[in-house]
């Protein structure tokens, strides 16, 4: 990157082509994806389920994207959210624009009285977000040490969690 200064900043109508493309970009190489995360993107926006839809802009140019829509937990838990798909064009990852998009959708969540959120992910990376695995939060078929969740309040639930339908989108 050359230092040009990265814009954070709400999806609009215009920029859904541009997204589209980042997140396909994106994960067109990562073993552990589906490659559908741009069609997940789209099912979520078409279903009125994103909760945040935030662009990453350097010059005009939209390089990353953070999806935020609402989960269900089987104890009946209100507020919480699942971030993903969190997406950069290669050509800027490892240069904090995926920080940048996580720390802005996190403080958003925050500020709006969310209880919590959940991801899918590296352990690893998202741990610096204050991310952990929960024994008492579930997502089923997926090894539990990539499940992880940040509670914005004391209560931490229980349960099994549930995305959107839009997750099973293919095309």
């Amino acid at each position: 990157m050359s230092g040009a200064a990265v814009r954070i900043r709400d999806e609009i109508r215009a920029d859904q082509a541009a997204i589209e493309t980042v997140t396909e970009a994106a994960f067109r190489n990562a073993p552990h994806a589906g490659h559908t995360e741009q069609f997940i993107v789209n099912a979520l926006r078409a279903a009125g389920k994103l909760s945040l839809s935030l662009v990453a802009e350097i010059d005009d140019e939209i390089v990353g994207h953070v999806a935020v829509s609402p989960v269900s937990i089987s104890d009946g838990t209100p507020s919480w959210f699942g971030l993903g798909p969190i997406s950069v064009v290669p050509r800027h990852q490892g240069h904090g624009i995926g920080s940048s998009l996580m720390n802005e959708a996190l403080r958003r969540l925050r500020e709006s009285g969310a209880s919590g959120c959940v991801l899918v992910g590296n352990p690893a990376y998202y741990r610096r977000f204050g991310f952990r695995a929960e024994p008492n939060l579930v997502y089923p078929g997926l090894p539990p040490e990539y499940f992880q969740a940040i509670a914005f309040t004391s209560a931490l639930p229980r349960g099994t969690v549930s995305y959107h339908e839009a997750f099973g989108a293919t095309s």
